[in-house]
């Protein structure tokens, strides 16, 4: 049960400048202070803890997608993660803006084994059966309809579960980032986006709203909430 707590109206019409045209030198100058961002405010947390569940000791692969996946911050998070735990995983990052993926592939080191594509989600054609999708601050760039195939496409794609981690739609969090980002002095995207981004973010009945129009039953899914200003949500195949 959620705790109803202050928000603030939903603002689907608002523009993040980063969804616009911007060079590559700008994006990887944006993405790498969200990265920042990202660490500051412990986004990676959630994923990693969910991701915890899927470790079985067989000593197979885990595939592992991320949709959307930007710079590439996460995936290094979860390369890092793995590798300290001598853990086998096969990591594959899709996204469909060129900047992103080039600066994904500047921004991780040459051991790595992340593959990069740059394609839409629905192009994406897996070399080998995909585990697990994940994705992060991608679906509040998206509109309802989108929200809802996504999370179809999802449920048809991963073998053993997905998760969404994403803003949820709270007053204090409007108010918090914009003075923080303001205070360390962020690119002026992020200055700009981390507010629009909450104004397009999600409360608890959104995604139960989602769910119920991608067929999914409510009841299969798991949302909870994670500090600061996230609300996560999963399925489990069973």
């Amino acid at each position: 049960m959620f705790l109803e707590i202050p928000t603030i109206e939903r603002r689907l019409d608002a523009f993040e400048w980063m969804d616009g045209p911007c060079s590559t030198e700008e994006c990887a100058r944006c993405l790498r202070d969200l990265g920042t961002v990202n660490h500051l405010l412990l986004a990676y947390r959630p994923t990693l803890k969910w991701l915890e569940q899927f470790i079985d000791g067989s000593g197979s692969a885990l595939h592992i997608v991320d949709v959307g996946c930007g710079a590439g911050d996460m995936l290094r998070s979860i390369e890092a993660w793995t590798d300290k735990r001598h853990l086998p995983v096969h990591l594959t990052g899709i996204d469909r803006n060129t900047s992103a993926i080039s600066a994904a592939r500047t921004f991780t080191h040459s051991e790595s084994r992340i593959e990069w594509h740059c394609c839409d989600v629905n192009e994406y054609q897996p070399a080998s059966p995909v585990d697990v999708v994940i994705s992060s601050l991608v679906a509040h760039h998206l509109q309802d309809d989108e929200i809802v195939r996504f999370l179809q496409w999802m449920e048809g794609t991963a073998l053993r579960g997905w998760f969404v981690n994403d803003l949820e739609r709270r007053l204090i969090s409007y108010y918090s980032f914009m003075l923080l980002a303001k205070l360390m002095r962020w690119h002026p995207f992020v200055q700009h986006d981390g507010p629009v981004s909450i104004l397009r973010s999600f409360v608890p009945a959104d995604w139960i709203n989602y769910s119920n129009r991608a067929g999914i039953p409510s009841e299969k899914i798991c949302m909870f909430r994670a500090h600061p200003g996230r609300l996560c949500v999963s399925r489990v195949m069973q």
